[in-house]
This record gives structure tokens, sequence and C-alpha cells, in this order.
């Protein structure tokens, strides 16, 4: 049976048992059931060990990333990715960005539902939790033309240049792709820091009201793909030093990039409605 595996003269990928889904999902389990404790110590005891589970959870979590993803690499290098594999994984990944949409599309409802009737009294939950207008009366909201501005333009910049990145391996100018993708990975770095910052210099918190919890939802989940898809490109930067890429083979590169442009959109999506309009 081993033989045969081996010796299959099809364009598709079957893929080896793997231990990393299990483990995936029980690292997903004990971080999530960890912070949950961190967060409600009155309710489930010592917060101590809430905060011992976040932290195991989230070291479970970033070995199963690493291991999962240090297979998939293999079996791409391996020739695993045939014409037809690649097909699959380029349906895959643009579906998984159309759920990401809807996952935004969500918090953009919950801010413009509460925004826009803030002042119907039929609704008078709103009218009440507002103050009848928008934003509420004791928030003191951001200015759009100062560091979300910064931000907006380093995003920008940084789509300059994964695409210059892009350019670069496809006419097989190795030593220009590692440059674009260097920088982009250190502007997703500059981007969560001064995202960080702001955070840390807010006039309000996340518990004062449907403006502020919106905007943490919204904000922070957007940081959280910037994070993500920082660490997606730095992944493909030490793959492109290592030579994985080349100018015909390279969808993992092309994912990183198409989710780096989706997360430059939102951006302009936040920056727009929530942070300029919204404010």
């Amino acid at each position: 049976m081993a033989g045969d595996h081996h010796a299959v003269d099809h364009d598709y990928h079957l893929v080896n048992p793997s231990p990393w889904p299990a483990f995936g999902a029980l690292s997903g389990f004990v971080l999530a059931f960890g912070t949950v404790w961190y967060m409600h110590p009155t309710m489930l005891g010592d917060f101590s060990i809430g905060l011992a589970g976040s932290v195991i959870g989230l070291i479970m979590v970033l070995c199963t990333m690493y291991f999962w993803w240090r297979d998939v690499v293999r079996e791409s290098i391996g020739g695993d990715h045939k014409p037809v594999v690649q097909l699959g994984l380029r349906y895959g990944m643009s579906l998984f960005i159309a759920s990401e949409v809807m996952f935004f599309a969500a918090f953009f409802w919950a801010f413009f539902d509460a925004s826009i009737f803030a002042t119907e009294e039929i609704q008078f939950w709103r009218t009440e939790a507002n103050g009848g207008q928008w934003p509420p009366a004791h928030i003191e909201t951001f200015d759009p033309f100062h560091l979300p501005l910064m931000n907006t333009m380093i995003l920008l910049l940084s789509g300059c240049t994964v695409t210059w990145a892009h350019h670069a391996l496809r006419e097989g100018k190795r030593k220009e792709l590692i440059q674009g993708l260097a920088l982009t990975v250190i502007l997703g770095a500059c981007f969560t820091a001064l995202q960080a910052y702001e955070y840390g210099h807010a006039a309000f918190g996340f518990t004062e009201g449907i403006y502020s919890s919106t905007f943490y939802m919204a904000t922070g989940f957007h940081g959280f793909h910037v994070i993500v898809g920082t660490l997606f490109l730095l992944v493909c930067l030490v793959r492109a030093s290592r030579g994985h890429f080349s100018p015909s083979k390279h969808f993992g590169f092309e994912a990183a990039a198409w989710y780096w442009h989706f997360v430059d959109v939102v951006w302009l999506f936040l920056f727009v409605c929530v942070y300029w309009w919204g404010g």
C-alpha cells in the first residue's frame, strides 16, 4: 500500500496523516479557556491559573503553526503541489478571504446600526446609551489625521512594497524580492507598534458603551490580522532567502500578498468610516 501511495500517476495530493489538526484544536481550546479564566477570576478562581493557561495555549498554537507550516512547505518542495493542487489552494485562499470580508462586515454593520440610528426615538436603548448623538457625548474620539492617517500611509506603502516584491519574483530578481518583503514586514511591525501606542493613549475603554466596544472590536481584530499577515510575510521572507520560490511556482507568497492587500483595504474602510466619519 505504501508503494502504491508513492507511485500514483494522478495530479492530486493525498495528504498523509497529521497530528496538527487535532493538536491545533486542543491548543485553541486551552488558549480560549485560559483567557476566559484570566478575564473572570471571581467566577472561576485564581486569575494566575488562567494566565498560565493562556500562555500555555498560546505556545501550543504557535507550535502548531510552525510545525504545520513546516509540513506544508516540505510538501511543496517535494513536488506534491501540482497544478491541480495549486488551483485548489487558490480557491481555498479566495474563499477564506471572502469569509474574512463577511467577518468584518458584521463589525461595520454593528457600527453603522448604532451610529445611524443613534438619534431615533424609537430606538430607546440606543438613545439612552449614546445620549442621542454619535459619537456619545462622553467619548473623546481620536483625531483621524494624526496617528490613524500615519498608519494609513504605512499600510498603503506596505501594499506598494509587497507588490514590488511580487513583480521582482515574477522577473526572477531574488535580491529585490527579499528587499521588498523585508520592507513590508518592517512596515507591518511599525503599524502594530503605532496602534498599540494609540490604544495606550485612548481616552475611552472597551466597556464604555456601544461606540467604544464596536471601535475596539473592529480595529482590534484588524490589528490582529495585521500581525497574522506580518507573520505570513515573514515566513515568505525566510523561504525567499532559502530559494523556495520560482517565477512559475510561488503560490505561498501569492497567498500572503492577497491577504496583505485585503488587510490594506479593510483599514481604508476603517479609517474613512470609523475614524473620520464615525468620529
